[in-house]
């Protein structure tokens, strides 16, 4: 999984993100969302949500 992250980022970085690298990137996501970072992450996420529907209302 590091291994993914890795590439996805030298990837973005270097702006040559092609269909190969989008598939790389939905296994990536595949993966975390296997792993014990999903809860965090989607936790994180909510509360930006969250935050965001709070500033715009």
């Amino acid at each position: 999984m590091v291994l993914f992250a890795i590439i996805l980022v030298i990837l973005i970085r270097n702006k040559t993100m092609k269909l190969a690298h989008a598939i790389l990137g939905a296994l990536f996501g595949f993966f975390l969302a296997q792993s014990s970072a999903a809860s965090p992450i989607q936790n994180f996420l909510s509360q930006i949500a969250k935050t965001l529907n709070d500033l715009t209302s």
